[in-house]
């Protein structure tokens, strides 16, 4: 069990320490309520834009890396559909370090118009790079589109198209950082060699004077309950045919979540699932495939992906990936199927307890979604789910009429 302390400073900063004094290293970590839904339809990119902008100067420091390296840390950043979230680490007696840095950060950043530029043209070759020359790179641009139809989960992190972000103005940038990148939206958790006491008096230094901005309420559009099947075709210049199947399944905090992560487990993930074993090793129909989901905060979706062998058709692979999906709902997992998911499951959550970069970040996350005591509940949360749960939670999601295909077709003489 994950042992820790919680404050919150006057501004509404959440803080959480995790003390770990056998290793003379700090975790720094910090999550921001914000991510690729939370923009507007016509302005997308703008939270993985801020990933960047972030690194490219604050208000009071010009170059944010320098400073770091010189105090032995090493930082990185992630943007995802829900959260932003940074993180340092560094030796502990160099901690306040990562409290300069970050605050400067939060109280406001530079915003010059050569940061904006720079930052933009580099987001802007990452989208061509990844997402328009890079072969598959839309296949989750379409999936997106065809199984959201309300929701803005419909466009990736990226941004929905590259205009959003060249269009991108320094008065439409400031805004979005003043709405959402302030103390009140957001989680620090600093683990590792510390103390309460010295986390508590360097946040208040650092952090007590900044603004507490206004706390962001999403009013986000729900997607509306899936009523039939949908498909889409598109053709590309890739080496062999793709094809994906998403269905939507609860949300991060619903009833049903558990079962839907074994689900992937047992049906798509690693060589002893049983969508590699029947059907790229016996029936040698897809070169590769997997089966995961999303683990959105809000409603996400369960996805099957798979590459199809060259002289297979993308049609008779769809047909054998349901028949695989039927078999689940007809007939349920075996108690030993499940106790095998569970075991991954808690080897994987003992793996990442191994890191004090992990647990800072996991514990930020759970006080984001409701509480960081929740991290300890997780392992008992998969050991409650029983064949039974399991199969209703199936029958429930992989639903034909709830299922979007993308059929991701190479270019032949025959398309």
């Amino acid at each position: 069990m994950l042992q820790f302390e919680k404050f919150t400073l006057e501004n509404g900063l959440r803080v959480i320490v995790h003390l770990d004094t056998t290793t003379p290293m700090v975790a720094f970590n910090l999550l921001y309520d914000v991510g690729a839904r939370d923009e507007h339809p016509e302005q997308t990119g703008f939270a993985h834009l801020f990933e960047h902008l972030m690194f490219g100067g604050s208000i009071n420091i010009p170059e944010y890396d320098t400073p770091l390296q010189m105090a032995g840390g090493e930082n990185n950043a992630y943007t995802t559909n829900d959260i932003t979230n940074y993180y340092i680490q560094l030796p502990a007696q160099n901690i306040e370090t990562a409290f300069w840095l970050e605050s400067d950060r939060m109280l406001s950043l530079a915003f010059s118009k050569k940061s904006l530029d720079v930052q933009r043209k580099v987001v802007c070759e990452e989208f061509k790079e990844h997402y328009i020359n890079k072969p598959y790179g839309d296949a989750w641009k379409h999936l997106r589109e065809l199984a959201y139809t309300k929701h803005p989960y419909r466009w990736m992190t990226i941004g929905k198209e590259l205009k959003h972000v060249e269009d991108a103005q320094l008065d439409d940038v400031k805004n979005f950082f003043f709405k959402h990148y302030r103390p009140v939206n957001a989680v620090l958790c600093v683990a590792g060699n510390t103390t309460t006491e010295e986390v508590k008096a360097l946040t208040e230094k650092w952090f007590n004077d900044i603004p507490t901005g206004e706390k962001y309420l999403r009013k986000l559009d729900q997607e509306p309950i899936q009523t039939e099947a949908r498909t889409e075709t598109i053709v590309r210049d890739v080496p062999l045919d793709a094809l994906y199947k998403a269905w939507h399944m609860p949300a991060r905090l619903s009833k049903g979540y558990y079962e839907a992560d074994l689900i992937t487990e047992i049906i798509g993930n690693g060589y002893a699932s049983r969508l590699y074993i029947s059907l790229v090793k016996e029936q040698q129909l897809f070169s590769n495939i997997n089966c995961y989901h999303t683990g959105s905060s809000d409603a996400g979706l369960l996805v099957v992906e798979g590459k199809v062998k060259e002289g297979k058709t993308l049609e008779e692979a769809n047909i054998a990936v349901e028949e695989q999906i039927q078999q689940l709902i007809a007939a349920g997992v075996t108690d030993d199927e499940l106790q095998k998911a569970k075991n991954k499951i808690e080897a994987m959550i003992e793996f990442e307890d191994m890191s004090i970069l992990s647990r800072a970040n996991n514990l930020a996350f759970y006080e984001l979604l409701g509480d960081a005591a929740m991290i300890n509940d997780e392992l008992g949360k998969y050991q409650e789910v029983t064949a039974g749960s399991l199969l209703e939670t199936a029958k429930t999601i992989l639903r034909k009429e709830n299922s979007n295909t993308l059929f991701y077709k190479a270019i032949s003489p025959n398309n």
